[in-house]
């Protein structure tokens, strides 16, 4: 079953318990009071894998991951990518059923489906803290990550209408496409 009325995809992903990879996850919810427009189905996919394997699968044009990714730039920044997507034949990337790592869902989901995705594009910001590996649990974003959610609901109100119009279009992250902001919050690309 494909979607017609839903051809964007805007996919929260991260752990809500794990300091600044709780990004994807806060700007899905401040994307509650600010909604995106009719044609896009806005979603917190958080650790669940699986689930976002089979999303991609749904008849989309377009999905952008809200993710924190580490580029070496300035915490907070936010960067927009475009990964090489798998091709699905066997053994071009070991399938993983379990857990977010973005390139194995991507990976998954070319396996289940017919090798053919969506246009994946990647809202990144730069995290600050990283949990320490001896603790299970970190909550709350630092304050350059904090600072960031709300600017990345901007660049997706400014990137989403791009996208409907049309899919294969290089979507600006902001208005004006600065490197960086009043609030330290940056751009990059």
């Amino acid at each position: 079953m494909t979607r017609t009325d839903e051809r964007l995809l805007i996919a929260g992903v991260g752990n809500i318990f794990l300091a600044d990879d709780a990004f994807g996850p806060e700007v899905i919810r401040a994307l509650e009071q600010h909604p995106l427009p009719p044609g896009t189905l806005v979603r917190d996919f958080g650790i669940r894998g699986l689930d976002l394997a089979y999303e991609l699968l749904d008849g989309y044009t377009t999905a952008v991951l809200v993710d924190v990714a580490e580029r070496g730039h300035r915490p907070g920044t936010l960067s927009l990518i475009e990964p090489d997507l798998p091709d699905g034949r066997p053994g071009a990337a070991p399938p993983e059923a379990h857990g977010m790592d973005p390139a194995k869902v991507l990976a998954l989901a070319a396996h289940l489906g017919d090798g053919t995705l969506p246009r994946v594009l990647v809202l990144a910001c730069e995290p600050q803290v990283r949990p320490r590996a001896d603790e299970d649990i970190a909550p709350g974003l630092s304050a350059p990550v904090r600072d960031a959610v709300g600017h990345a609901v901007e660049a997706l109100h400014v990137m989403v209408p791009v996208l409907l119009a049309d899919p294969a279009a290089t979507p600006p992250l902001s208005r004006q496409e600065e490197s960086a902001d009043p609030s330290g919050a940056g751009l990059a690309r």
